[in-house]
């Protein structure tokens, strides 16, 4: 199969589809790579690096789109790609079109088959590559935090580990997936005081276990979201319902509760974020302020840490690309962990939109995969 790379368009996005070891295990394989000039460059990978690889260099996204089977790219295609994508044609990317209907008409329009990361499930009902991301996020939500809560940036001047003799900062974080134990990891590691709420109680008591008693965990009910955000210095959002909007679990009446100069950083934003005030910023302008109260709602919050990132994201996507460039849409009908995963993924095929979620966030019609693919 041949496989395309287009360089990432999206304002500050630094990581790409393929890095060099990946390109290499694909031609190990038997695959054409076809990458654009200057892809890498983010990572401080040069086109050089690429060719010694086994890739070829195309000079423009136009040529790879043209000419690929498969496109891999890391962010959802931006308007100026979807009328270069065409009937057949694979996409393999994070797509995140719960908010985005004019992204998901553009690939109904394209007739590609466009299989979304942060759909593919695992055996477990896990997110196989959606969670490096939100590993990377979690992580990166607490930076991001800290560096708001300065007074300097308009912050109320909080230090979130506090010093001998003063208080430390406090972290109220929603949801205990993936990305809101990360933040937790690294909020607790500066010294903060962090709460979790979920309203899972098997999963409260296996976050008690795993920071052994450092954190404080509560069941997620309006009245508990209320107390804590009323108390809080910085608000994490890390709720996610795979492939659907993420609930608004933060009203703007809750902003008159929260202390001045506090933080909300919407890690969601991808799915529409989980505040009622949030709306996408970008690592040029990544803060805005509503009622007093910091928000930062970078919607690719990875891309900052390409490096990390890149290889993280590769580490995880490439067994399931492979499948495809080995047997194509074939791949989906395979009863193992990845063909399953892969059908999990498959978002739009053919002009139908094949997730459910999806499908019912945007009020499109629904087509189950198989049936689409049959």
């Amino acid at each position: 199969m041949h496989i395309g790379v287009p360089k990432e368009i999206k304002v500050h996005e630094y990581r790409v589809g393929l890095t060099p070891p990946s390109v290499r295990e694909y031609i190990a394989r038997g695959h054409q790579v076809t990458v654009q000039s200057g892809a890498g460059e983010g990572i401080l990978c040069t086109d050089e690096a690429y060719i010694a690889a086994g890739a070829k260099i195309a000079a423009s996204a136009a040529e790879i789109f043209a000419s690929a089977d498969m496109i891999v790219k890391v962010k959802e295609p931006q308007a100026s790609e979807w009328p270069m994508l065409r009937t057949g044609q694979l996409l393999f990317t994070y797509l995140h079109l719960a908010p985005d209907p004019d992204q998901a008409k553009g690939l109904l329009e394209s007739g590609c088959a466009a299989i979304a990361y942060e759909t593919v499930t695992d055996d477990r009902g896990s997110l196989p590559l959606l969670a490096p991301m939100s590993e990377v996020a979690g992580r990166l939500s607490i930076e991001a935090a800290a560096e708001a809560m300065r007074r300097s940036e308009g912050g109320a001047g909080i230090l979130l580990g506090g010093v001998p003799g003063v208080a430390a900062g406090r972290v109220t974080v929603l949801g205990g997936g993936v990305v809101g134990t990360h933040a937790a990891r690294m909020a607790v590691g500066l010294g903060a005081e962090v709460t979790i709420v979920d309203r899972s109680i098997p999963r409260l008591r296996q976050l008690d276990e795993m920071f052994s008693g450092r954190i404080r965990t509560r069941y997620s009910t309006l009245d508990t979201i209320e107390h804590e955000v009323a108390i809080a210095d910085a608000v994490i959002g890390a709720v996610l319902v795979a492939g659907a909007s993420a609930p608004k679990l933060v009203t703007r009446e809750m902003l008159k509760i929260m202390k001045p100069g506090s933080v909300l950083v919407d890690v969601a934003i991808d799915q529409g974020g989980c505040f009622e005030t949030s709306k996408p910023t970008t690592h040029d302008h990544p803060t805005f302020v509503v009622d007093g109260i910091i928000h930062y709602c970078v919607a690719n919050m990875p891309g900052a840490v390409p490096q990390t990132s890149a290889a993280a994201l590769n580490n995880a996507t490439l067994p399931y690309g492979l499948a495809l460039a080995e047997k194509g849409l074939g791949a989906l009908n395979t009863d193992t962990e990845i063909g399953r995963g892969l059908l999990a993924g498959l978002n739009i095929y053919d002009g139908k939109v094949t997730s459910e979620a999806v499908a019912s966030s945007l009020n499109l019609d629904f087509v189950g995969p198989l049936e689409a693919l049959n």
